[in-house]
């Protein structure tokens, strides 16, 4: 069998900042996923500098190039990501901290960029490990809403995601915004705007279209979706405006977390 090669890049961690940076990839032979003890042994190395007192969560995202039917390259894809996966877990690194793990199937190429065929393939037969660092945030960003807020404060939230192409509210992000409303009820100086993001859409295009309206409106209508829900729950219409960002401000988290909403905080 041919083994599958495997090379890792190292960035250093103290340039993290703002959310992840991507910290290692693992490379691929065509139509393989198995990794041989040297390449093990490089991956339990890389574990061991990591300062996991500073880790937040760990994410592992697999890819294959053009090749095959989508349904194969998928599954050959999560296979790449279960041998990483598994990997870091006989190598002591928790479970819990790796909050995405996702096979994303094949990589399409549309564009050469001066490169050959065979190399563009080459980078697509791989596993991508990002990190996110605690604390990422910032000052003045913060992942949930908090009683006290200066002008200018973010808060990204965390438990308000959407289903790819829709912006209706889940039942879990209702209850997240149950208790949102209970913190605005008792701060009712607090004035914000709401801001939606959408993912998974080509660069030419801004926004993403909102299966329900046929509309390239998704991520205004995800504002809207938070703004009514808040007004059903006797928040001050008066307080909130909203507005849809497209795809402009990705996380780099995965795409369920750019299927957001945020605040912007305007007066307090």
């Amino acid at each position: 069998m041919i083994k599958s090669t495997l090379l890792i890049s190292f960035f250093a961690l103290s340039g993290l900042c703002a959310q992840e940076k991507k910290i290692g990839t693992v490379y691929f032979d065509f139509d393989k996923y198995d990794i041989d003890a040297v390449q093990k042994q490089i991956v339990a190395d890389f574990i061991r500098e990591i300062d996991t007192t500073q880790l937040e969560s760990i994410q592992i995202y697999g890819y294959c190039d053009d090749r095959g039917n989508n349904d194969y390259n998928l599954k050959l894809s999560e296979n790449r990501v279960n041998a990483v996966k598994n990997i870091l877990i006989a190598n002591g690194f928790k479970k819990n901290k790796m909050v995405v793990i996702e096979g994303k199937g094949r990589v399409l190429i549309d564009d050469f960029s001066g490169e050959s065929l065979a190399d563009l393939r080459s980078k697509n037969r791989r596993v991508d490990l990002l990190i996110v660092k605690k604390n990422s945030f910032g000052k003045g960003i913060y992942n949930s809403l908090q009683e006290h807020h200066e002008v200018g404060d973010r808060i990204y939230l965390e438990n308000i995601f959407f289903e790819l192409g829709s912006s209706n509210l889940t039942l879990a992000s209702q209850k997240e915004l149950d208790k949102i409303a209970a913190i605005l009820q008792k701060n009712k100086a607090i004035e914000f705007e709401i801001r939606g993001h959408v993912c998974c859409t080509p660069n030419h295009y801004k926004d993403a279209i909102d299966r329900a309206t046929k509309e390239r409106k998704l991520s205004l209508n995800r504002a809207k979706s938070v703004f009514r829900y808040l007004i059903s729950k006797n928040v001050n219409s008066l307080r909130m405006i909203y507005k849809g960002l497209g795809n402009q401000f990705p996380l780099g988290k995965g795409d369920e977390y750019d299927r957001r909403v945020e605040f912007l905080i305007t007066k307090n």
